[in-house]
């Protein structure tokens, strides 16, 4: 008898381990939206999910491995809400106002049962050094990277007036950022307060 595993077997298991990795996961994103990563741990998501916590453990081995993937599940689903629908789009300001009505409708019917996960997460880890805080990091670079290169495109076509990419993304963030917190508030009219702030950016004097 051949002491290798049936491919099929071993395929089958690797398949069943990668839809409960994502099942849990996407469990964690929202508590973690809600609570912050500081409130998930291997026990908390075996006891939601009615699931052993070695079975979780095996998963992901350390908290934060756990906590890393869910990170990393957050910034996937928030590139499938919000980047991908908006590159059918020309570059420049009509990306630009996707983007940017994604964001809002990210938050306004959130996406995380807590609104942005970054919101949630960055004050908490921005002064912690570590692998987790260089994840939420990253993610913070590349949106506001992705808002200055449109920028570009938009002064390059001459489609709005010039102005410092990257400060003007900086900006653009901030007020997007502002937005999910005034939501959470309930404040209603926080969407319409925000497109009139965004307005100068991306128009043409």
């Amino acid at each position: 008898m051949s002491d290798n595993p049936d491919p099929a077997v071993t395929d089958g298991r690797l398949l069943r381990g990668a839809r409960s990795r994502r099942a849990i996961t996407r469990h964690a994103v929202d508590v973690a939206s809600l609570e912050g990563l500081n409130g998930l741990s291997l026990g908390r998501l075996a006891t939601d999910l009615d699931l052993s916590k070695s079975g979780i453990q095996t998963l992901f081995r350390t908290k934060e491995n756990l906590h890393l993937a869910t990170v990393e599940a957050a910034r996937d689903l928030f590139v499938d809400a919000v980047v991908r629908p908006a590159q059918s789009e020309p570059h420049g300001v009509a990306r630009l106002n996707a983007l940017i009505e994604n964001w809002i409708a990210y938050a306004e019917k959130p996406l995380f049962t807590g609104g942005c996960f970054w919101a949630a997460n960055l004050p908490d880890f921005d002064s912690r050094p570590g692998p987790v805080r260089d994840a939420l990091a990253d993610q913070r670079r590349d949106w506001q990277s992705l808002i200055a290169t449109e920028l570009r495109h938009a002064m390059t076509g001459k489609q709005i007036a010039p102005q410092d990419p990257d400060l003007a993304a900086f900006q653009i963030d901030a007020i997007l950022n502002a937005t999910n917190t005034a939501l959470r508030l309930d404040d209603p009219q926080a969407p319409t307060k925000a497109r009139r702030a965004l307005t100068p950016f991306l128009t043409h004097p």
